[in-house]
């Protein structure tokens, strides 16, 4: 019954579960896609991403001054060192408040239908103005922002250069703007899964094509499809059997917050899993710690199988092989302040 539900729903989001027999290159390339750096820009709606708002957005996304606290920058919750996340369960927040969900990868995102786990956020702009406004994060407010970046005369002329035909260029929106701009440069192309998929047959070991074979024929991939390997729909968490209370907590009904109806209860985005190895803990709750555990939950509580450990091992194996180059940053050295830059408050 599991699987069959997985199948269908495989055809509707265009990620075909492949045969048994075949090829398995060919099997991979009709579910999978490697990725493209020409191809990130049609992902981006309503906003030219040029080198001006690539710089400016580099420099918001480590800017503390964006939190109330003047603590808290995107970078806290989404460390570019460790995956595009934090090491923790849940993200820590303004006076140590811990947030309810994990944070999810700022790698590739770029490539995602929609951002957080319950796809609130329709864009990556979308997505930078929320954590500044939320109280349990950055609890700001868009004037306080606008207030602050006003105050400080190196970012007003680089928001008059990367905003160069608005009247009024420092604004929430703009600040939103421009981090998604720099986000669009944190993809990680190059993966050996990505030669695999181009046609080196040798860029995975023959571990991580067993793996990789099993994540096609068990039914993996009818959730963690296409570009991103997830990221692209949104499915039911607890299709065989109910994850536990830990990992699914009853409280957190996912989506049907944002859609308002109970058939979404527990639906979440399919987590990418590009570069997954380097992000433990796993899933929403951040309660799984280890790939193995989280790829024999996946398999019992979604599909309905129980893995042998060398299945599991080959699986792991060939998440693995979807580490890609991780982006280069220089770390910004960010503006002083002016003398009109409000104080942090605590």
């Amino acid at each position: 019954m599991s699987r069959s539900w997985i199948a269908s729903l495989s055809a509707i989001f265009l990620f075909p579960l492949a045969a048994v027999a075949g090829d398995l290159q060919q099997d991979a390339a009709a579910v999978f896609k490697p990725i493209d750096a020409s191809s990130v820009a049609a992902q981006v709606k309503n906003n030219d991403v040029t080198p001006a708002k690539v710089e400016l957005g580099r420099k918001l996304f480590f800017e503390p001054r964006l939190s109330k606290s003047q603590l808290l920058s995107c970078s806290t919750c989404h460390n570019l060192s460790t995956g595009g996340v934090d090491a923790g369960p849940t993200s820590v927040g303004h006076g140590w408040q811990k947030g309810p969900r994990r944070a999810p990868t700022v790698l590739n995102a770029v490539f995602n239908v929609a951002q957080f786990w319950d796809g609130r956020a329709e864009d990556l702009k979308a997505q930078a103005k929320g954590p500044v406004q939320a109280s349990v994060e950055m609890n700001n407010t868009p004037a306080a922002v606008e207030a602050t970046l006003r105050s400080i005369p190196a970012y007003v002329a680089e928001f008059q250069k990367a905003f160069p035909n608005d009247p009024a260029p420092v604004s929430f929106d703009n600040m939103a703007k421009s981090i998604e701009a720099f986000e669009t440069t944190l993809i990680t192309p190059n993966a050996r899964f990505d030669h695999f998929l181009k046609g080196d047959a040798s860029a995975l070991s023959d571990l991580e094509k067993t793996g990789l074979r099993l994540f096609i024929d068990k039914g993996c991939a009818g959730c963690h499809g296409g570009v991103n390997l997830g990221g692209a729909a949104y499915f039911p968490f607890g299709v065989a059997q109910n994850p536990s209370e830990l990992i699914r907590p009853a409280a957190d009904k996912g989506r049907s917050a944002v859609t308002k109806s109970s058939a979404d209860d527990f639906v979440f985005r399919a987590a990418p899993l590009r570069n997954v190895a380097l992000r433990a803990p796993y899933f929403h709750t951040g309660q799984v710690w280890t790939l193995e555990e989280a790829v024999n939950l996946m398999a019992a509580d979604q599909l309905n199988e129980t893995l042998t450990p060398d299945q599991t091992g080959a699986i792991v194996a060939f998440l693995g092989a979807l580490t890609g180059d991780q982006p280069r940053i220089e770390y910004p050295i960010l503006p002083p302040r002016g003398k009109d830059t409000p104080h942090p408050q605590y």
